[in-house]
């Protein structure tokens, strides 16, 4: 499977699948539409005749079983990459043989992947890495997961002696910008279960992950000539600010680690008229979740007495903790425990500090832990994923389902 994986998650990583946040369309973006298409047409070659994109670009095709009374399960990735970094025009290209020291991803540009700075692909020396010109992300999140599913499934296909129930592929639109969940059909789709491939480092195995609100605080100033402002001018920039420290810098994305919850300032922009904050507040616990949201709306609204109600607050829950819908039929994270004994990966069991499909797909009634893809450093140019990893995925995919036929 290691040079079907690779070959395919080349070509994908060619397709320019940026989510767009502004753009209310699904997909928000062309490039996903684009790629939606080829894919049905990749899938029907593979000979899994069903396969169909929805107008909202939403990838749905089955494997057939080949033993009878196994749960229909699913596996499930995201078309879109995040728009933090460009995805146009990737130039991925393998570093062999890696030897532990930093990667010059742009001599030209001086862009280099410091061992320092992402100590954790040290752990891959003698691996190949694959890598980006240091221009744009690679796009590892998430097409790695959809070569890995695409090439597990194909694998099955050539080798009609492994067992397996009906097999369920989804591929969605705009998971980076929160959306990727909106418009999935669960009982279209006729899975059971399933797993969300979107994770990190090879290994990773989730089943918690935040809960999640979303806030935007919009600041209503008044203006006034800078010489002729004392006692009229109200700083719109200068309340932004007062915001801000009104929330622990100890309880910022960039402060904590594991199930520690936090509130992140995500954008700011204005002037001394009017400005606005994007805020995203997140935690595993429950209780904790919505004693930040009620400390949020305090904070505000004491602002708002102090400057005559100038300060509106809009603040909605995102997601919610996939453990509640999971932990009853926690055996789905057991089999996939144990397929990655079975295969040669260390299991790494670690609550997602974000969210995926997965999250919403749980609640809305298909249990949905998330396995990883292998990659690093997503979201950046400095991205990269390793090759064995890529292949392990696959492979993990085959084994969990044969292991549900084994049950």
């Amino acid at each position: 499977m290691k040079q079907k994986v690779v070959e395919r998650f080349l070509k994908y990583v060619a397709f320019d699948t940026t989510a767009d946040p502004k753009n209310s369309n699904c997909p928000s973006s062309e490039g996903q539409r684009v790629f939606a298409n080829y894919l049905v047409e990749e899938l029907k070659g593979l000979g899994l005749t069903d396969a169909n994109v929805d107008e909202n670009s939403y990838v749905m095709a089955t494997l057939k079983g080949n033993t009878e009374g196994v749960d229909t399960i699913g596996f499930i990735s995201h078309l879109d990459t995040a728009p933090d970094v460009t995805g146009k025009d990737v130039k991925a290209r393998i570093v062999e043989n890696y030897d532990g020291k930093d990667i010059v991803l742009n001599e030209e540009l001086n862009i280099v992947t410091k061992v320092s700075d992402y100590p954790e692909i040290a752990k891959f020396v003698g691996e190949d890495l694959i890598v980006t010109d240091g221009t744009t992300l690679l796009g590892a999140d998430d097409k790695a997961g959809i070569a890995e599913i695409v090439t597990a499934i194909e694998y099955l296909v050539s080798n009609p002696e492994i067992k397996h129930g009906d097999i369920k592929i989804g591929f969605t639109p705009d998971e980076e910008i929160g959306r990727g969940a909106n418009l999935f059909d669960v009982e279209k789709f006729g899975a059971k279960y399933a797993y969300t491939i979107d994770g990190g480092i090879e290994g990773e195995l989730q089943y918690e992950n935040f809960n999640a609100a979303g806030a935007t605080i919009t600041i209503q100033g008044r203006n006034v000539h800078p010489g002729a402002s004392k006692n009229k001018m109200i700083n719109a920039l200068h309340i932004a600010a007062e915001i801000s420290e009104k929330f622990p810098a100890n309880e910022r994305p960039e402060t904590t680690e594991g199930y520690e919850g936090f509130y992140h300032l995500n954008d700011i922009n204005g002037n001394v008229e009017k400005a606005s904050m994007v805020y995203i507040i997140r935690d595993h616990d429950n209780e904790k979740f919505e004693s930040r949201k009620a400390y949020m709306q305090e904070t505000i609204s004491k602002l708002n007495e102090k400057y005559d109600g100038r300060i509106t607050l809009d603040l909605n829950d995102q997601y919610f903790n996939m453990k509640e819908k999971v932990e009853p039929v926690k055996f789905i994270v057991d089999i996939a425990q144990d397929a990655m004994n079975e295969v040669g990966i260390n299991p790494l069991v670690l609550p997602i500090r974000g969210g995926t499909d997965g999250a919403r797909l749980s609640f809305m009634g298909l249990p949905c832990p998330n396995i990883f893809t292998g990659g690093l450093n997503f979201h950046s140019k400095n991205e990269c994923i390793p090759v064995r990893s890529m292949e392990k995925c696959a492979e993990l995919i085959v084994k969990i389902a044969q292991k549900y036929a084994e049950r």
